[in-house]
């Protein structure tokens, strides 16, 4: 299903970009690991630790490690949590975040899916590491949600410049919400969570960060940060301006790119992208809407949340989100400035199932 040269637009510069005023048949992209394979990748990170090396996240339980050379041949097995998950369609390893203080403390954090009885649960775990190597006997799990379904289990963590940890958790799964957790506060489904990992209250494993928007109240669980999403399963944390951009994947007709603010409803399952899903005929009353929504056409079914480019190697794209379809493989560009979208192009069409 997925290659590793989707890994050369997903998670690194794509070095031959023209200016982005140029035709898209011009643009190109490139292999950045000609030398490896991956199985099932679905993220790429690094561990902010100065050393100069690449973490690759395999749905199937595997998390690689290797140079970041292009020209690097060799890999070791960072992690293998095989035996510990579900896996299958949306269900795996789905998560990698390295602590702030990883190149001290050697902590990071996964997320993924296990079973639970005939069902599922997503499980957040903290985890050490030295060198090339985590030690697996070292997991403690801090968060555990049940998963009433298969698919939509979001999946995403990672820290933003205040040093917490976010998570996303995708609405449960089946077609359009039939629980409607999107709208449900009370649990943490179809959310954005912001946890604090390096404390505890005696009774879970994290902390509540003192400005958690929903701190203190009786109808929305402290952990939300964000809610009313769909399955907001990549989302990335700019590291300049601190904005959080979400690629929430649409039901049946629409995908949106969504600008994450702490308490804010982005509306599902009352809308998809700009338009009312359910009802037809919605209040959009307190409802935060999309960024951009674009429809499923020519192939395209399912957003892959991008990243805010802040390279020196491509100046004409500095400051802007690039995002992909996993269906359709298409990559667009978008700059959002002063409240506004002042750009919003496609930069290329591939083959790639960007995930």
């Amino acid at each position: 299903m997925k290659t590793n040269a989707l890994l050369a637009f997903a998670f690194f510069t794509i070095y031959n970009f023209l200016p982005t005023q140029t035709v898209a048949q011009k643009l190109e992209v490139i292999n950045a690991f000609p030398n490896l394979r991956y199985s099932e990748p679905i993220l790429l990170t690094h561990s902010k630790d100065g050393t100069d090396r690449v973490f690759v996240v395999e749905q199937s339980g595997n998390i690689i490690v290797h140079d970041n050379d292009p020209e690097a041949s060799d890999t070791t097995v960072f992690l293998n949590i095989s035996d510990s998950l579900s896996f299958g369609g949306e269900l795996g390893l789905l998560g990698l975040a390295f602590h702030p203080d990883y190149a001290n403390n050697g902590t990071f954090f996964i997320n993924y899916t296990a079973p639970l009885g005939t069902r599922w649960e997503t499980r957040v775990s903290k985890l050490t590491a030295s060198g090339n190597r985590a030690n697996v006997t070292s997991e403690e799990i801090i968060l555990r949600v049940a998963q009433p379904f298969r698919n939509h289990n979001g999946g995403m963590i990672a820290f933003g410049q205040d040093g917490y940890l976010y998570i996303s958790l995708g609405d449960g799964g089946s077609g359009g919400d039939p629980r409607n957790n999107g709208q449900n506060t009370l649990t943490m489904l179809g959310s954005i969570l912001r946890i604090d990992v390096d404390k505890s209250n005696g009774e879970v494993q994290y902390g509540i960060p003192p400005d958690n928007p929903f701190l203190g109240s009786s109808t929305v669980l402290e952990e939300i940060f964000a809610y009313g999403l769909r399955n907001a399963w990549r989302f990335s944390i700019d590291p300049q301006s601190g904005q959080i951009w979400a690629g929430d994947v649409g039901q049946n007709r629409l995908e949106e790119i969504d600008l994450i603010e702490g308490g804010k409803n982005y509306g599902w399952r009352l809308m998809e992208g700009f338009d009312c899903f359910n009802p037809s005929s919605c209040n959009q009353t307190g409802l935060t809407l999309p960024i951009v929504d674009y429809p499923h056409s020519s192939g395209s079914c399912s957003v892959t949340g991008g990243y805010i480019y802040r390279g020196a190697a491509r100046p004409e794209l500095q400051g802007a989100y690039i995002y992909g379809d996993f269906c359709s493989g298409r990559i667009w560009m978008l700059r959002y400035e002063n409240g506004q979208v002042t750009a919003d192009s496609l930069l290329l069409n591939t083959n790639l199932n960007i995930s």
